[in-house]
């Protein structure tokens, strides 16, 4: 094995752009590149362009009716059937749109391949994440579930036990779909509760179909939910269900949008604790996955402050070169953020809260409080069924 990190990129995945107004604004894809370069990050990877995910590869999970309509749509947007959720608000038929949705897909494929073949250790692939897709139509701004697609191919490849840890504010509905009757494949979301965010799933009861019972878990968290609480939900359940599972790698997705000023959720996390936990994944994969890790990026709305700071972060992790907190964010990315928004981008990679702290599950809990009572109902719901204590 190299050892080396990959960088998954080609810069026409910034094509896939819904419109004007729609919040999934594709400078942010721009401006996690950019800050990449800024910081010599580049340097420390391989960038790679993987080939866009063809017909074969896109049925791994995907119908192919459902392919058919996103090709249809792509070409006459107009002509687009609803009825597959193309043409909605939240999912705008554009030109172009199955070509640059296969070349994400393809590009988090190509990260699982060089991962479970040697070629990298880690490898990274910002524009993926996208969660929501379904095996028979698009919702919540994904077209093609490229997170599902990299784990079906580890599947094809020989993998035995792969384990998917989401941390966007909201469920990981399509990967758990992919996967709810495949004991091969551990599921585990940490999310926004259902009661309050889309898409309204991802309660702790939801465990796993009939023949792979405690492959999904679930953690529904209050909204206002802050650093300390989101760390403790995700140290007080991710750790025990990986070492039991032993995975062979570890796919993760890291949306933005559970920060503070993300405008279409409702927890508080910070920029801190974002990198923390992806620092804890990195660290769960070295422990249990031998190294093997594959790493995403997903939602995340508040594209100049947020997203690529945070995803940039990522990247110095993967690349084996993390950025400190306190770091000065270079002049000229900023002059760039301005040039292409005409807004002020952030001086520092930190929002003043590192280093940040949390109380582990070990030290006891309160059943008085709703945060507690999200990690417990987990625990209850999946631990007995790995054989571990609630």
């Amino acid at each position: 094995m190299s050892g080396r990190a990959q960088l998954m990129w080609d810069e026409a995945v910034t094509g896939y752009d819904f419109g004007r107004d729609h919040p999934m604004d594709p400078v942010r894809l721009a401006l996690t590149r950019r800050l990449v370069d800024a910081f010599g990050l580049d340097k420390d990877v391989d960038v790679v362009a993987a080939q866009p995910a063809g017909e074969s590869t896109l049925r791994l999970v995907h119908r192919e009716d459902y392919i058919e309509a996103v090709k249809a749509a792509s070409v006459d947007p107009a002509a687009a059937d609803q009825s597959y959720g193309i043409g909605t608000l939240d999912d705008p038929a554009f030109v172009g749109m199955h070509e640059v949705s296969a070349l994400i897909a393809g590009q988090s494929v190509g990260a699982a391949e060089a991962v479970w073949r040697g070629e990298a250790l880690h490898a990274v692939n910002f524009a993926g994440g996208l969660h929501h897709a379904m095996p028979g139509g698009a919702s919540g701004f994904c077209i093609y579930n490229d997170a599902s697609l990299a784990i079906a191919r580890l599947l094809e490849l020989g993998a035995e036990r792969v384990a998917y840890i989401d941390v966007d504010v909201h469920h990981g509905d399509g990967v758990q779909a992919a996967f709810w009757e495949d004991p091969r494949v551990l599921t585990i979301s940490l999310h926004e509760h259902p009661r309050t965010l889309f898409p309204q799933t991802g309660w702790p009861e939801e465990t796993g179909g009939e023949a792979a019972e405690g492959t999904a878990v679930n953690v529904a968290l209050p909204a206002g939910t802050g650093d300390a609480g989101w760390l403790r939900a995700f140290h007080s359940v991710v750790p025990e269900l990986i070492a039991e599972f032993r995975p062979q790698v570890l796919v993760t997705q890291h949306g933005a949008d559970t920060h503070f000023e993300d405008p279409l959720a409702h927890l508080a996390v910070s920029l801190d604790a974002q990198r923390a936990v992806q620092v804890a994944c990195h660290d769960l994969a070295h422990e249990y996955a031998d190294g093997k890790w594959v790493a995403l990026g997903g939602g995340g709305y508040a594209v100049v402050e947020v997203v690529p700071r945070s995803w940039t972060h990522l990247v110095g992790i993967v690349a084996g070169r993390a950025i400190e907190p306190e770091a000065m964010i270079p002049e000229g990315w900023r002059q760039e953020v301005f040039a292409r928004t005409r807004q002020l981008g952030p001086a520092r990679m930190t929002d003043g809260r590192w280093p940040v702290s949390w109380v582990g599950w070990d030290a006891g809990y309160d059943p008085a409080d709703r945060l507690d009572q999200a990690v417990l109902a987990t625990r209850r719901a999946v631990f007995p069924l790995r054989g571990l204590l609630a």
